[in-house]
């Protein structure tokens, strides 16, 4: 029976790794799943629904995708894809990944209100109330009595 399962799997392969290929067969078929999605509806439908700036995520995380996948390709194809031009493409998408999400973090910002800040300083600082008391006036008089 042994003899059997180990023909059925094909090429073999060390049992440290197995784990690691499971994960990996797992992840094709989330990607997998999710191109079918993208794939079902047409891109102008899709665009459509989306204001520019999602407009702009989709398409930088769709670019950054097709060539993560092109750099695996690479890799399983024994060129090293660090000398490969996709390198600086992938560099250059992230640049543009950082600068969306930068126009994200400024819109997410809270706007300042000015009149509630004055508000808030004012109410803040100590300020010594005017003297009507008339015992505090006379032991006022009295201290500057003293130190002169």
């Amino acid at each position: 029976m042994e003899m059997a399962e180990e023909d059925n799997s094909g090429e073999e392969y060390p049992n440290e790794i197995h784990d690691y290929l499971s994960a990996f067969e797992k992840s094709l078929g989330s990607v997998d799943d999710m191109l079918k999605t993208m794939m079902s509806v047409s891109r102008s439908e899709l665009l459509e629904k989306l204001d520019p700036l999602e407009q702009a995520k989709l398409d930088l995380v769709s670019a950054y995708t097709l060539n993560s996948m092109f750099w695996v390709y690479l890799a399983t194809q024994g060129i090293n894809p660090k000398d490969h031009p996709v390198k600086q493409e992938l560099e250059r998408i992230r640049t543009y990944m950082n600068r969306v999400k930068e126009i994200t973090d400024k819109k997410m910002a809270s706007k300042l209100d000015k009149g509630a800040a004055a508000r808030f300083v004012r109410n803040a600082l100590w300020e010594p109330k005017p003297e009507t008391n008339p015992k505090v006036k006379a032991s006022a008089k009295a201290k500057k009595k003293k130190t002169n």
